[in-house]
C-alpha cells in the first residue's frame, strides 16, 4: 500500500487551530501505522510564518505535489489578513486550482473554503464553512450548495466548519486513508469525541 502525501499550506494569518489540530491527528495516525506523512509547507520559502494569534511557526518546506491538500482558515471574519490576503493575491487560489485539476484532493478548514471558492473547486458541490462566512459564500458563489454540517465530504474535495471540525475533517480522512479503527485510536489518543 502506497503512502499518502498530505500537506497542509501555512499562510501570514492562518488560523492555529485549523492547521495544527489536523497536523496532530494525521501525525497520530502515522505513528499508529496509518500509511501516511504530513508536512507543513508555504507556497514560497520562508523561515517562519506568523498565525492569526501570533503562532510563529516553521513551515517543512514549500509546497510540492501531495495526494492531499489541507487549507487553513483564519482572518476572513476579522478583516486580519490571512485567507482574505491570499484570495487577494490570487496565487494560492490559483495553484490549489491546478493541483485539484491534476489529482490532488483538496481540503478545507474554516473559511479556508473560500480559497477553494476563489479556485472555482468548489463550483457545482456542496460545501461548507465557517458559520460567520456562510452568507458571504451563498452571495458571492451561488453554484456552490452551502450546508451546514460538520464535515462535507464530496470526494475529491472536502470542507468543514470552523476551527473545531477540522479534527472531524482529519479524522474523517484519516479513516478514508486507513480505516475507521485507526481514526477512533486516533480520537481516543488525543481524547476528542467524534461528531457523527
Amino acid at each position: 500500500m502506497s503512502e499518502t502525501r498530505i500537506q497542509i499550506v501555512l499562510f501570514d494569518g492562518f488560523d492555529e487551530l485549523d492547521a495544527i489540530g489536523p497536523y496532530e491527528v494525521f501525525d497520530t495516525a502515522a505513528r499508529l501505522g496509518a500509511a501516511l506523512t504530513v508536512e507543513l509547507v508555504t507556497l514560497a520559502n520562508t523561515e517562519t510564518v506568523t498565525a492569526n494569534h501570533g503562532l510563529r511557526v516553521e513551515p517543512d518546506r514549500t509546497l510540492g505535489k501531495p495526494d492531499l491538500l489541507l487549507i487553513p482558515g483564519g482572518g476572513w471574519n476579522d478583516d486580519r489578513g490571512g485567507v482574505r490576503e491570499q484570495v487577494a493575491r490570487g496565487e494560492l487560489p490559483e495553484v490549489v486550482a491546478e493541483l485539484h485539476a491534476a489529482g490532488t484532493t483538496v481540503a478545507s478548514v474554516c473559511t479556508g473554503s473560500m480559497i477553494l471558492a476563489h479556485a472555482g473547486v468548489l463550483d457545482g458541490r456542496p460545501a461548507t464553512t465557517h458559520a460567520g462566512a456562510i452568507d458571504e459564500l451563498d452571495e458571492s458563489f451561488e453554484s456552490v450548495e452551502s450546508r451546514t454540517e460538520r464535515v462535507v465530504d464530496d470526494g475529491s474535495v472536502l470542507t468543514c466548519g470552523g476551527v473545531t471540525s477540522g479534527l472531524d475533517l482529519s479524522l474523517q480522512l484519516v479513516e478514508r486513508i486507513a480505516d475507521e479503527g485507526t481514526a477512533d485510536r486516533v480520537a481516543t489518543r488525543i481524547e476528542y469525541d467524534r461528531s457523527d
